[in-house]
Protein backbone atom coordinates (compact mmCIF):
# COMPACT_ATOMS: atom_id res chain seq x y z
CA UNK A 1 0.00 0.00 0.00
CA UNK A 2 1.55 3.88 -1.00
CA UNK A 3 2.50 6.00 1.63
CA UNK A 4 -0.07 9.07 2.31
CA UNK A 5 3.42 11.37 1.10
CA UNK A 6 3.59 9.33 -2.17
CA UNK A 7 -0.09 9.60 -2.74
CA UNK A 8 0.26 13.17 -2.54
CA UNK A 9 3.00 13.61 -4.85
CA UNK A 10 1.09 11.83 -7.46
CA UNK A 11 -1.63 13.98 -7.07
CA UNK A 12 0.89 16.78 -7.43
CA UNK A 13 1.23 16.06 -10.97
CA UNK A 14 -2.14 16.88 -12.32
CA UNK A 15 -2.06 20.63 -11.03
CA UNK A 16 1.31 20.77 -12.48
CA UNK A 17 -0.33 19.43 -16.02
CA UNK A 18 -2.86 22.04 -15.78
CA UNK A 19 -0.71 24.92 -14.82
CA UNK A 20 1.71 23.83 -17.80
CA UNK A 21 -1.04 23.97 -20.59
CA UNK A 22 -2.67 26.84 -19.06
CA UNK A 23 0.68 29.09 -19.52
CA UNK A 24 1.78 27.66 -22.40
CA UNK A 25 -1.90 28.07 -24.41
CA UNK A 26 -1.93 31.77 -22.48
CA UNK A 27 1.58 32.49 -24.66
CA UNK A 28 1.13 31.11 -27.71
CA UNK A 29 -2.35 33.27 -27.94
CA UNK A 30 -1.17 36.02 -26.44
CA UNK A 31 2.24 36.29 -28.74
CA UNK A 32 2.09 33.78 -30.96
CA UNK A 33 5.14 31.91 -30.29
CA UNK A 34 5.91 29.96 -27.52
CA UNK A 35 7.87 31.01 -24.53
CA UNK A 36 10.23 29.42 -22.13
CA UNK A 37 9.98 31.79 -19.35
CA UNK A 38 6.37 30.42 -18.03
CA UNK A 39 7.16 27.48 -18.17
CA UNK A 40 10.33 28.03 -16.00
CA UNK A 41 7.80 29.62 -13.69
CA UNK A 42 5.49 26.85 -13.46
CA UNK A 43 8.55 24.10 -12.65
CA UNK A 44 9.84 26.28 -9.56
CA UNK A 45 5.85 26.29 -8.42
CA UNK A 46 6.13 22.73 -8.81
CA UNK A 47 9.45 22.48 -7.24
CA UNK A 48 8.22 23.94 -4.12
CA UNK A 49 5.43 21.92 -3.86
CA UNK A 50 7.44 19.02 -4.32
CA UNK A 51 10.36 20.13 -1.61
CA UNK A 52 6.65 20.54 0.72
CA UNK A 53 6.19 16.76 0.29
CA UNK A 54 9.50 16.25 1.15
CA UNK A 55 9.10 18.36 4.35
CA UNK A 56 5.97 16.44 5.58
CA UNK A 57 7.79 13.19 5.02
CA UNK A 58 9.87 14.17 7.84
CA UNK A 59 8.25 16.62 10.28
CA UNK A 60 4.70 15.48 9.89
CA UNK A 61 4.26 11.95 7.82
CA UNK A 62 0.77 11.08 9.06
CA UNK A 63 -0.63 15.16 7.57
CA UNK A 64 -3.17 14.82 5.29
CA UNK A 65 -2.99 13.58 1.56
CA UNK A 66 -5.12 15.59 -0.33
CA UNK A 67 -4.58 19.46 1.22
CA UNK A 68 -1.32 19.92 -0.48
CA UNK A 69 -2.66 19.13 -4.06
CA UNK A 70 -5.88 21.10 -3.59
CA UNK A 71 -3.93 24.14 -2.92
CA UNK A 72 -1.77 23.36 -5.78
CA UNK A 73 -4.56 23.68 -8.04
CA UNK A 74 -5.11 26.79 -7.38
CA UNK A 75 -2.32 27.80 -6.97
CA UNK A 76 -1.38 26.90 -10.42
CA UNK A 77 -5.09 28.48 -12.23
CA UNK A 78 -4.09 31.42 -10.04
CA UNK A 79 -0.59 31.71 -11.71
CA UNK A 80 -2.02 31.10 -15.02
CA UNK A 81 -3.94 34.08 -14.53
CA UNK A 82 -2.33 36.46 -13.69
CA UNK A 83 0.21 35.43 -16.11
CA UNK A 84 -2.28 35.50 -18.50
CA UNK A 85 -3.08 39.61 -17.11
CA UNK A 86 0.75 40.71 -16.52
CA UNK A 87 3.66 38.32 -16.83
CA UNK A 88 5.38 40.99 -14.28
CA UNK A 89 2.41 39.92 -11.59
CA UNK A 90 2.97 36.39 -12.11
CA UNK A 91 6.72 36.47 -11.06
CA UNK A 92 6.22 38.35 -8.15
CA UNK A 93 3.28 36.06 -7.27
CA UNK A 94 5.70 33.14 -7.38
CA UNK A 95 8.62 34.99 -5.30
CA UNK A 96 5.59 34.70 -2.22
CA UNK A 97 4.59 31.34 -3.42
CA UNK A 98 8.24 30.24 -2.64
CA UNK A 99 8.08 32.57 0.29
CA UNK A 100 4.90 30.79 1.92
CA UNK A 101 7.11 27.15 0.93
CA UNK A 102 9.39 28.20 3.27
CA UNK A 103 6.91 29.66 6.00
CA UNK A 104 5.05 26.36 5.70
CA UNK A 105 8.29 24.42 6.61
CA UNK A 106 8.98 26.72 9.17
CA UNK A 107 5.90 26.45 10.64
CA UNK A 108 5.60 22.89 10.99
CA UNK A 109 9.52 22.79 12.09
CA UNK A 110 9.11 25.09 14.99
CA UNK A 111 5.43 24.18 16.03
CA UNK A 112 5.86 20.12 15.84
CA UNK A 113 4.02 20.43 19.21
CA UNK A 114 1.52 23.50 18.33
CA UNK A 115 0.03 22.97 21.43
CA UNK A 116 2.97 25.15 22.63
CA UNK A 117 0.71 27.84 21.37
CA UNK A 118 -1.84 27.23 24.40
CA UNK A 119 1.53 28.73 26.27
CA UNK A 120 0.71 32.47 24.86
CA UNK A 121 -3.06 32.62 24.92
CA UNK A 122 -2.97 36.18 25.35
CA UNK A 123 0.22 37.72 24.14
CA UNK A 124 -0.97 35.69 20.51
CA UNK A 125 -4.53 38.19 21.26
CA UNK A 126 -2.50 41.20 21.93
CA UNK A 127 -0.33 40.57 19.13
CA UNK A 128 -3.45 40.39 16.30
CA UNK A 129 -4.59 44.10 17.95
CA UNK A 130 -1.27 45.11 17.56
CA UNK A 131 -0.93 44.55 14.23
CA UNK A 132 -3.65 46.45 13.03
CA UNK A 133 -2.71 49.24 15.53
CA UNK A 134 0.67 49.08 13.67
CA UNK A 135 -1.40 49.76 10.46
CA UNK A 136 -3.47 52.39 11.65
CA UNK A 137 -0.26 54.37 12.78
CA UNK A 138 1.94 53.40 9.18
CA UNK A 139 -0.11 52.17 7.08
CA UNK A 140 -0.89 53.81 3.92
CA UNK A 141 -4.73 54.07 1.79
CA UNK A 142 -5.47 52.37 -1.41
CA UNK A 143 -9.52 52.56 -2.51
CA UNK A 144 -10.21 53.82 0.54
CA UNK A 145 -9.35 51.50 2.91
CA UNK A 146 -5.87 52.25 5.05
CA UNK A 147 -4.94 48.51 5.09
CA UNK A 148 -1.08 48.53 3.65
CA UNK A 149 2.19 48.71 5.30
CA UNK A 150 5.40 49.83 2.55
CA UNK A 151 8.11 47.68 2.77
CA UNK A 152 10.41 48.61 0.50
CA UNK A 153 11.24 47.62 -3.35
CA UNK A 154 7.28 48.48 -4.40
CA UNK A 155 6.23 45.81 -1.68
CA UNK A 156 3.75 46.27 1.27
CA UNK A 157 2.41 43.30 3.67
CA UNK A 158 -0.86 43.42 4.66
CA UNK A 159 -1.28 42.89 8.89
CA UNK A 160 -4.96 42.12 8.72
CA UNK A 161 -4.12 38.99 7.09
CA UNK A 162 -1.59 37.79 9.49
CA UNK A 163 -4.11 39.31 12.35
CA UNK A 164 -6.96 37.17 10.85
CA UNK A 165 -4.56 33.78 11.90
CA UNK A 166 -3.59 34.95 15.09
CA UNK A 167 -7.04 35.80 16.25
CA UNK A 168 -8.05 31.98 15.54
CA UNK A 169 -5.25 30.62 17.67
CA UNK A 170 -6.36 33.08 20.02
CA UNK A 171 -9.96 31.96 20.50
CA UNK A 172 -9.15 28.16 20.20
CA UNK A 173 -7.07 28.39 23.02
CA UNK A 174 -9.45 30.40 24.97
CA UNK A 175 -12.67 28.70 24.22
CA UNK A 176 -10.80 25.55 24.75
CA UNK A 177 -10.40 26.41 28.16
CA UNK A 178 -13.60 28.15 28.89
CA UNK A 179 -15.76 25.82 26.23
CA UNK A 180 -18.06 24.38 29.46
CA UNK A 181 -18.39 27.09 31.33
CA UNK A 182 -19.27 29.29 28.36
CA UNK A 183 -22.05 26.51 27.10
CA UNK A 184 -24.25 27.20 30.63
CA UNK A 185 -26.04 30.36 30.27
CA UNK A 186 -26.27 31.89 33.99
CA UNK A 187 -27.13 35.65 32.67
CA UNK A 188 -29.44 37.48 30.06
CA UNK A 189 -28.59 39.37 27.07
CA UNK A 190 -31.65 40.70 25.09
CA UNK A 191 -33.63 37.90 26.66
CA UNK A 192 -31.31 35.16 25.45
CA UNK A 193 -29.35 33.35 27.82
CA UNK A 194 -25.33 33.88 28.20
CA UNK A 195 -22.76 32.92 30.17
CA UNK A 196 -21.38 35.14 32.77
CA UNK A 197 -19.64 38.32 31.23
CA UNK A 198 -16.13 37.61 33.14
CA UNK A 199 -16.09 34.09 30.80
CA UNK A 200 -17.12 35.86 27.75
CA UNK A 201 -15.99 39.38 28.44
CA UNK A 202 -11.95 38.69 26.97
CA UNK A 203 -13.52 37.42 24.12
CA UNK A 204 -15.51 40.85 23.30
CA UNK A 205 -12.58 42.15 24.42
CA UNK A 206 -10.20 41.12 21.97
CA UNK A 207 -12.69 40.56 19.05
CA UNK A 208 -14.52 44.22 19.36
CA UNK A 209 -10.64 46.03 19.96
CA UNK A 210 -9.79 43.87 16.66
CA UNK A 211 -13.00 45.60 14.81
CA UNK A 212 -12.69 48.43 15.99
CA UNK A 213 -9.40 49.04 14.39
CA UNK A 214 -10.57 47.71 10.90
CA UNK A 215 -13.42 50.17 11.19
CA UNK A 216 -11.28 52.71 11.95
CA UNK A 217 -9.44 51.63 8.86
CA UNK A 218 -11.58 51.44 6.88
CA UNK A 219 -11.30 47.56 5.85
CA UNK A 220 -15.06 46.32 6.96
CA UNK A 221 -14.51 42.90 4.45
CA UNK A 222 -11.93 42.09 7.67
CA UNK A 223 -14.46 43.28 9.96
CA UNK A 224 -17.15 40.74 8.71
CA UNK A 225 -14.29 38.06 8.48
CA UNK A 226 -13.46 38.64 11.90
CA UNK A 227 -17.17 38.12 13.13
CA UNK A 228 -17.74 35.25 11.26
CA UNK A 229 -14.65 33.58 12.79
CA UNK A 230 -15.87 34.68 16.57
CA UNK A 231 -19.39 33.36 15.93
CA UNK A 232 -17.92 30.50 14.00
CA UNK A 233 -15.71 28.87 16.82
CA UNK A 234 -18.22 30.15 19.51
CA UNK A 235 -20.75 27.37 17.78
CA UNK A 236 -18.14 24.72 17.89
CA UNK A 237 -16.31 25.32 21.14
CA UNK A 238 -20.33 25.25 22.75
CA UNK A 239 -22.80 24.03 20.25
CA UNK A 240 -25.21 26.68 21.06
CA UNK A 241 -27.09 28.59 18.70
CA UNK A 242 -27.61 31.53 20.70
CA UNK A 243 -23.96 32.84 19.79
CA UNK A 244 -24.53 32.75 16.02
CA UNK A 245 -27.98 33.97 16.29
CA UNK A 246 -28.07 36.94 18.62
CA UNK A 247 -23.82 38.08 16.65
CA UNK A 248 -25.65 38.03 13.70
CA UNK A 249 -28.40 40.15 14.77
CA UNK A 250 -26.03 42.65 16.53
CA UNK A 251 -24.39 42.74 12.90
CA UNK A 252 -27.20 43.69 11.47
CA UNK A 253 -27.94 46.08 13.05
CA UNK A 254 -24.38 47.41 13.37
CA UNK A 255 -24.16 47.12 9.45
CA UNK A 256 -27.16 49.51 9.49
CA UNK A 257 -25.65 52.26 11.37
CA UNK A 258 -22.31 51.57 9.64
CA UNK A 259 -24.50 52.21 6.13
CA UNK A 260 -26.12 55.23 7.06
CA UNK A 261 -23.08 56.95 8.48
CA UNK A 262 -20.33 56.11 6.17
CA UNK A 263 -20.71 57.06 2.70
CA UNK A 264 -18.11 54.72 0.82
CA UNK A 265 -19.86 51.48 2.41
CA UNK A 266 -22.96 53.40 1.06
CA UNK A 267 -22.13 53.27 -2.03
CA UNK A 268 -21.07 50.21 -2.38
CA UNK A 269 -24.08 48.70 -1.31
CA UNK A 270 -26.42 51.22 -3.70
CA UNK A 271 -23.63 49.74 -6.29
CA UNK A 272 -24.29 46.18 -5.04
CA UNK A 273 -28.02 46.33 -5.42
CA UNK A 274 -28.59 48.09 -8.26
CA UNK A 275 -25.32 48.40 -10.60
CA UNK A 276 -26.58 49.64 -13.53
CA UNK A 277 -27.97 52.20 -12.41
CA UNK A 278 -24.48 53.99 -12.94
CA UNK A 279 -22.68 51.67 -15.10
CA UNK A 280 -19.74 54.31 -15.51
CA UNK A 281 -18.90 55.11 -12.36
CA UNK A 282 -20.02 54.01 -9.10
CA UNK A 283 -21.18 50.27 -10.64
CA UNK A 284 -18.64 50.37 -13.37
CA UNK A 285 -16.48 47.09 -11.51
CA UNK A 286 -19.67 45.11 -10.90
CA UNK A 287 -21.11 45.52 -14.45
CA UNK A 288 -17.72 45.29 -16.35
CA UNK A 289 -17.41 41.75 -13.95
CA UNK A 290 -20.72 40.51 -15.08
CA UNK A 291 -19.93 41.32 -18.64
CA UNK A 292 -16.62 39.11 -18.20
CA UNK A 293 -18.49 36.15 -16.19
CA UNK A 294 -21.31 36.25 -19.04
CA UNK A 295 -18.42 36.23 -21.65
CA UNK A 296 -17.50 32.85 -20.50
CA UNK A 297 -20.36 30.49 -21.60
CA UNK A 298 -20.95 27.53 -20.37
CA UNK A 299 -16.97 26.71 -21.14
CA UNK A 300 -15.49 29.44 -21.65
CA UNK A 301 -12.93 29.72 -24.58
CA UNK A 302 -9.89 28.92 -22.60
CA UNK A 303 -6.89 30.14 -21.19
CA UNK A 304 -6.01 33.42 -22.97
CA UNK A 305 -9.08 33.44 -25.30
CA UNK A 306 -11.28 35.92 -23.46
CA UNK A 307 -10.79 39.69 -23.71
CA UNK A 308 -9.67 40.32 -20.03
CA UNK A 309 -6.18 42.90 -21.07
CA UNK A 310 -6.83 46.27 -23.46
CA UNK A 311 -3.98 47.30 -25.75
CA UNK A 312 -2.63 49.34 -23.23
CA UNK A 313 -2.56 46.50 -20.74
CA UNK A 314 -4.97 47.54 -18.55
CA UNK A 315 -7.92 45.36 -17.47
CA UNK A 316 -11.48 45.25 -18.43
CA UNK A 317 -12.42 44.56 -14.81
CA UNK A 318 -10.67 46.55 -12.32
CA UNK A 319 -8.89 45.38 -9.52
CA UNK A 320 -8.99 42.17 -11.67
CA UNK A 321 -5.89 40.91 -10.15
CA UNK A 322 -7.25 40.83 -6.68
CA UNK A 323 -10.54 41.45 -5.86
CA UNK A 324 -11.86 40.04 -9.16
CA UNK A 325 -9.62 37.13 -9.83
CA UNK A 326 -12.50 34.76 -9.95
CA UNK A 327 -14.63 36.68 -12.79
CA UNK A 328 -11.43 36.15 -15.11
CA UNK A 329 -11.77 32.79 -14.30
CA UNK A 330 -15.19 32.32 -15.02
CA UNK A 331 -14.75 34.47 -17.83
CA UNK A 332 -11.89 32.13 -19.68
CA UNK A 333 -13.18 28.82 -18.37
CA UNK A 334 -16.55 29.38 -18.72
CA UNK A 335 -19.13 28.19 -15.83
CA UNK A 336 -18.07 24.77 -15.63
CA UNK A 337 -14.13 26.01 -14.65
CA UNK A 338 -16.18 28.10 -12.38
CA UNK A 339 -17.58 25.51 -10.94
CA UNK A 340 -14.40 23.41 -11.19
CA UNK A 341 -12.58 25.63 -9.06
CA UNK A 342 -15.36 25.96 -6.51
CA UNK A 343 -15.94 22.31 -5.87
CA UNK A 344 -11.91 22.61 -5.03
CA UNK A 345 -12.52 24.86 -2.85
CA UNK A 346 -15.28 23.06 -1.45
CA UNK A 347 -12.91 20.01 -0.73
CA UNK A 348 -10.29 22.21 1.38
CA UNK A 349 -12.97 23.02 3.29
CA UNK A 350 -14.46 19.71 3.59
CA UNK A 351 -10.74 17.84 4.13
CA UNK A 352 -10.10 20.92 6.70
CA UNK A 353 -13.33 19.97 9.00
CA UNK A 354 -12.67 16.31 8.61
CA UNK A 355 -9.79 17.11 10.71
CA UNK A 356 -11.02 19.04 12.84
CA UNK A 357 -13.48 16.29 13.62
CA UNK A 358 -10.63 13.57 13.92
CA UNK A 359 -8.50 15.63 15.99
CA UNK A 360 -8.20 13.77 19.56
CA UNK A 361 -7.98 17.43 21.88
CA UNK A 362 -10.34 20.09 22.39
CA UNK A 363 -7.40 22.86 21.30
CA UNK A 364 -6.52 20.92 17.73
CA UNK A 365 -10.60 20.52 17.10
CA UNK A 366 -11.05 24.31 17.96
CA UNK A 367 -7.95 25.47 15.85
CA UNK A 368 -9.03 23.23 12.74
CA UNK A 369 -12.22 24.36 12.37
CA UNK A 370 -11.57 28.35 12.87
CA UNK A 371 -8.41 28.29 10.00
CA UNK A 372 -11.15 26.15 7.74
CA UNK A 373 -13.31 28.59 8.89
CA UNK A 374 -11.56 31.58 7.22
CA UNK A 375 -11.04 29.87 4.01
CA UNK A 376 -14.91 28.99 3.48
CA UNK A 377 -15.56 32.51 4.90
CA UNK A 378 -13.70 34.12 2.37
CA UNK A 379 -14.37 32.45 -0.77
CA UNK A 380 -18.27 33.04 0.35
CA UNK A 381 -17.43 36.72 0.56
CA UNK A 382 -15.46 37.14 -2.38
CA UNK A 383 -17.36 34.68 -4.89
CA UNK A 384 -20.68 35.69 -3.18
CA UNK A 385 -19.41 39.92 -4.20
CA UNK A 386 -18.98 38.86 -7.93
CA UNK A 387 -21.79 37.00 -8.20
CA UNK A 388 -24.03 39.39 -6.13
CA UNK A 389 -24.72 37.27 -3.75
CA UNK A 390 -23.58 39.75 -0.79
CA UNK A 391 -21.89 43.26 -1.15
CA UNK A 392 -18.05 43.19 -2.10
CA UNK A 393 -16.30 43.31 0.69
CA UNK A 394 -12.56 43.62 -0.71
CA UNK A 395 -11.16 40.09 0.86
CA UNK A 396 -9.23 38.38 -1.02
CA UNK A 397 -9.68 34.74 -2.91
CA UNK A 398 -7.03 31.91 -1.11
CA UNK A 399 -4.57 31.27 -2.92
CA UNK A 400 -5.98 32.52 -5.84
CA UNK A 401 -5.60 36.39 -5.74
CA UNK A 402 -2.60 38.48 -6.25
CA UNK A 403 -1.12 39.03 -2.64
CA UNK A 404 1.63 38.16 -0.84
CA UNK A 405 0.63 38.74 2.61
CA UNK A 406 -2.62 36.44 2.13
CA UNK A 407 -0.50 33.58 0.08
CA UNK A 408 2.19 33.36 3.20
CA UNK A 409 -0.75 33.53 5.66
CA UNK A 410 -2.46 30.64 4.09
CA UNK A 411 0.12 29.01 3.44
CA UNK A 412 0.93 28.85 7.03
CA UNK A 413 -2.82 27.93 8.31
CA UNK A 414 -2.38 25.06 5.32
CA UNK A 415 1.18 24.37 7.72
CA UNK A 416 -0.93 24.01 10.87
CA UNK A 417 -4.13 22.12 9.39
CA UNK A 418 -1.33 19.29 8.19
CA UNK A 419 0.52 19.52 11.25
CA UNK A 420 -2.95 18.62 13.44
CA UNK A 421 -3.88 16.13 10.71
CA UNK A 422 -0.44 14.18 11.44
CA UNK A 423 -0.31 14.38 15.26
CA UNK A 424 -3.88 13.08 14.97
CA UNK A 425 -2.75 9.86 13.66
CA UNK A 426 0.06 9.35 15.42
CA UNK A 427 -0.01 7.77 19.21
CA UNK A 428 -1.56 10.30 21.71
CA UNK A 429 1.40 11.95 23.85
CA UNK A 430 0.16 13.36 27.44
CA UNK A 431 0.91 17.54 27.54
Amino acid sequence: MTSRRTREAAFLVLPALLALIGVATVATRNAGDYRLGPVVGVVIGLAVFLALNVALRVLAPEADPYLLPLVAALVGIGLVQLYRISPSLARTQLMWIVIGGVVFVGVLALLRDYHVLEDYTYLIGLSAVFLLVLTMAFGRERGGAKLWIPIGGGQSIQPSEFAKILLVIFLASYLRDRREVLAIPTSRFMGVPFPAFRHIGPVLFFVGAALLSVVVLNDFGAALLFVAILLSMLYVATGRLAYPVTGLVMFAIGSLLVYASVPRIRVRIESWITPFSDPRDTGYQMVQSLYALAEGGLVGPGFGGSMLVRDNGTTIVPELRTDFIFSAIGSELGYVGAIAVLLVFLLIVQRGFVIASQANDGFSKLLAAGLTSVFAVQTFLIVGGIVRVVPLTGVTLPFMSYGGSSIVTNFAAVALLCAISSRTRQPSRPR
